[in-house]
């Protein structure tokens, strides 16, 4: 990814996984920013239930 500010979804309604896109309006939920002061290899979790979010920890494989 490069360097930037990024909104990570954490409702899951996003169209545009794994970021934000205003879905989670009225659902209680609210999305996580992310700020890479560099360009960097990023696994966001996909899942939703990482204990790391909004980084992938694996937790997928038991979900």
């Amino acid at each position: 990814m490069p360097a930037g500010t990024y909104w990570w979804c954490a409702c899951g309604r996003s169209k545009d996984q794994p970021f934000c896109d205003g879905s989670h309006k009225g659902t209680g939920f609210a999305p996580k920013k992310v700020e890479l002061a560099e360009a960097k290899i990023v696994a966001w979790c996909a899942c939703k239930h990482s204990k790391n979010a909004p980084f992938c920890d694996g937790t997928h494989k038991t979900v």
